[in-house]
């Protein structure tokens, strides 16, 4: 972690960067967002293989980040050396071995994402998977990488939980990395950001925040944060050493975005400044809310997925796909406890909770691909599915993210109520799981019947046929009965018009474009497409024998203008003709949500606070 003095480097420091692989970057072309980057090897082989990533471990995607390389050079003794490229991600250099070998190349950076590289003249922001070649023939090499203060703005300060060897008081400087696993692991921001610190368990956080408005209130973010770490180091470690000894949180306001990346000790995240707390709010919003689960959520992959990790994940390959089957748990689990977290740590109350737990609940009814993937497959398809979403997408895939927070959700009630059923009573519940999960499996991974062997450990029960129903199969999961047993009730509400109709739309200032049509619903029967842009509709006029037309702004509309007909006529534009599709509307209104109610608050606060 880098902290407010300058570091002076010392002999066995200078010893190590000697033999290590030496990095270079330059922001001056901020205004083309070009990251200048040198690369320089002291004693070259005769023959040099340098790769770059094509995917960033926590994002399941080959993302090319070559494709952003350009003049790629090499020099040695001041003399230009041909750069004969391999394949999509690979070039090599042959040198002479006695003299330093230096790759000069030029990134261009403007991704607004927490995976990539982002450059400006008012911020800066990176991956090293986006930028650190590397040299394949040092497999064990440390790194070092200097960073050097733009001389457009002398206000840019920087942060980044790599190893600080020599920085200036604003984080320029040089830096180490073990290995090349935690240089790409250790992303960087830069720019007149505000910055927070707090120690909490022993473990020295920084929170640094861009982009934010006049009205941020950063104290009452750090203030909340440092109780979503506290909690959580407690839930993994109770009074014992931590394994992280700092943490950095990289914040990033914008217009519009959300989401994150988990990194070994930081994370990056993005999100609408408006979700950010502000100067003077006493009730925190819904986004403030969402913002604090992404928190929670990125901090608890400190321990699920960054050192407990599937075990096809414990040597990776960043040259192509790494399947799993496991992101259900990994990140569905994750998701199932980032808003316990915020309960536990007294961020939200019980009804909060069951609002939020309600959402997750809903998103995945409301997915028909539940009924065709199983969330196993939906991880191990996740490079062509999850993160390629397209406008079919909902009906033939579920996310594991939120089935897999309900599977947790199953697993964790399914054990509490076998605890409560012991004579005399046992208490054992999913933490326990979790916990003993990371003691035991952290260095070698994670498989399934590892997890099994803990449950059957734990509980005395095989959950063999849970796992094959819950996890591998596309049955209905047993919310319905484990709540009620826990004290929640699910009471049947009639649903919102736009899943009524089997419709996902954008709705704005501009026209009311289909964004999705989903399986089984009357959008779905009739043939309507995504990309229409629905234009109005016609239905029987009360005073006559036409059909009256209505325009369609917003979809309330519908229940302004369709009472109990049993058909409509739905005008459309598709691809600049106008369609009149008829559309039966018979059963519409039988479509249901379910809503969470409390029942029995003693037997949820055995379960929310234990």
């Amino acid at each position: 972690m880098n902290d407010m003095k300058a570091h002076r480097l010392s002999a066995s420091a200078q010893s190590a960067l000697e033999q290590s692989v030496h990095f270079s970057l330059d922001f001056e072309r901020a205004h083309e967002h070009i990251i200048s980057v040198t690369l320089t090897l002291e004693n070259p082989s005769q023959l040099e293989v340098f790769e770059l990533p094509v995917w960033i471990p926590g994002s399941y995607l080959v993302r090319e980040f070559s494709k952003e390389i350009l003049s790629l050079k090499a020099h040695q003794l001041k003399r230009a050396l041909a750069v004969e490229q391999l394949s999509k991600n690979t070039w090599q250099v042959r040198a002479l071995n006695d003299s330093p070998l230096t790759l000069s190349y030029e990134v261009f950076a403007h991704d607004a994402s927490v995976r990539t590289a982002w450059l400006d003249t008012q911020r800066g922001f990176f991956n090293g998977t986006s930028l650190f070649l590397r040299p394949l023939n040092r497999p064990n090499a440390s790194y070092n990488l200097e960073i050097k203060a733009p001389a457009f703005n002398p206000k840019w300060k920087l942060a980044t939980a790599l190893t600080p060897v020599k920085t200036k008081a604003n984080g320029f400087g040089l830096y180490q990395a073990r290995d090349y696993a935690q240089l790409i692991d250790c992303p960087a921001e830069m720019g007149e950001f505000w910055s927070g610190e707090f120690t909490c368990m022993g473990v020295h956080h920084r929170l640094v925040v861009s982009g934010a408005a006049p009205s941020f209130d950063g104290e009452r973010l750090l203030k909340d944060v440092q109780k979503i770490c506290e909690t959580e180091i407690k839930f993994w470690h109770g009074k014992k050493k931590p394994v992280l000894s700092h943490y950095l949180f990289i914040l990033w306001a914008v217009a519009d975005g959300y989401g994150g990346l988990e990194h070994e000790n930081s994370t990056a995240l993005i999100a609408s400044r408006g979700d950010l707390p502000r100067l003077g709010a006493t009730k925190p919003n819904d986004g403030y809310i969402q913002l604090l689960g992404l928190f929670s959520h990125e901090y608890f992959h400190t321990w699920n997925v960054k050192r407990l990790k599937p075990k096809e994940f414990v040597n990776l390959d960043l040259s192509r796909e790494n399947y799993t089957q496991l992101l259900w748990f990994f990140e569905g689990f994750t998701s199932y406890y980032d808003d316990l977290i915020l309960f536990k740590a007294g961020l939200i109350d019980t009804q909060e909770y069951l609002k939020l737990l309600n959402k997750t609940l809903n998103q995945v009814l409301q997915t028909p691909g539940r009924l065709v993937h199983s969330a196993a497959s939906s991880s191990f398809e996740a490079w062509t599915k999850y993160y390629r979403p397209e406008p079919n997408t909902a009906n033939m895939t579920v996310s594991y993210y939120t089935k897999g927070a309900l599977i947790a959700l199953c697993f964790d009630l399914t054990l509490r109520q076998l605890a409560a059923k012991n004579t005399p009573a046992k208490s054992f519940d999913l933490d326990q799981v979790m916990k003993t999960l990371f003691e035991r499996f952290a260095k070698t991974g994670l498989d399934e019947q590892g997890f099994l062997e803990v449950l059957h450990e734990i509980s005395g029960k095989d959950f063999s046929n849970e796992l094959k129903a819950w996890v591998h199969s596309t049955q209905e999961l047993p919310l319905k009965t484990l709540l009620q047993l826990q004290g929640v009730e699910l009471k049947d509400e009639p649903a919102q018009w736009a899943q009524r109709l089997g419709l996902r739309l954008s709705e704005g200032a501009g026209p009311l474009i289909i964004k999705q049509v989903l399986q089984g619903g009357p959008a779905h029967a009739c043939g309507l497409c995504p990309g229409d842009e629905w234009l109005g509709l016609e239905v029987p006029s009360k005073s006559s024998a036409k059909k009256e037309a209505w325009r369609m702004q917003k979809i309330e509309d519908w229940s302004l203008f369709v009472q109990d007909q049993k058909e409509v006529t739905l005008i459309i534009s598709r691809d600049k003709r106008i369609l009149h599709i008829p559309m039966k509307t018979a059963n519409m209104n039988q479509t249901t949500t379910p809503r969470l109610l409390p029942k029995d608050m003693e037997l949820i606060s055995k379960w929310l606070k234990a």
